[in-house]
């Protein structure tokens, strides 16, 4: 009885009245949707305070094939502060990982075992990936910055350095190995 019940209230193909339909919603006329402002990923911290619009404009001003084959620096701890592949003008750093001791220094033999390279990468792959910015300090508090991209030209530039002149000229820039992004994907 139940089963007839619900088959008379759907209809069926024979009956000349249909079942139930789709009703139209209603629109309303001469409003535009406002959309909400994106807000940033990540925050900024005193261990990763750019945005990734600085990361990328401290990267793009760096010239190839000027600077230290090698950089001078005996680092103790990184903090490594990774960007999310589709991170865009405000957006901060989503992940951040510090290694200490010889896992610092470990990361920074392969940064600096990366070759320099004379001019800037012009053959590039279009796929996305994270951005990763390296945040060596030494004993004197001094921080030494690298930023790697894990995608595109695959480009490894040394962006800044605070505080007492260790390194002096930055290292030139050159492109990320694999290793050094195998590196960076550890946790």
């Amino acid at each position: 009885m139940a089963v007839l019940g619900v088959t008379a209230a759907c209809g069926n193909e024979d009956s000349p009245t249909p079942g139930a339909q789709p009703t139209e919603t209603p629109t309303t006329t001469g409003t535009t949707p406002t959309a909400t402002p994106p807000t940033p990923s990540g925050t900024p911290s005193m261990d990763c305070p750019d945005t990734i619009a600085a990361v990328k404009a401290a990267v793009d001003k760096a010239v190839w094939g000027k600077g230290t084959a090698k950089s001078a620096f005996n680092p103790v701890s990184v903090t490594i502060c990774q960007y999310d592949p589709t991170a865009t003008g405000q957006d901060y750093a989503t992940v951040q990982t510090k290694r200490m001791a010889a896992q610092a220094t470990q990361l920074f033999t392969l940064v600096n075992s990366a070759k320099p390279v004379a001019k800037k990468p012009n053959m590039c792959t279009k796929e996305l990936g994270p951005t990763y910015v390296l945040r060596f300090t030494d004993n004197d508090r001094g921080v030494l910055s690298y930023t790697a991209e894990a995608f595109g030209c695959r480009r490894l530039v040394a962006t800044s350095f605070e505080g007492q002149g260790k390194p002096g000229d930055l290292a030139s820039p050159r492109q990320v190995s694999p290793e050094l992004i195998k590196s960076l994907a550890l946790r």
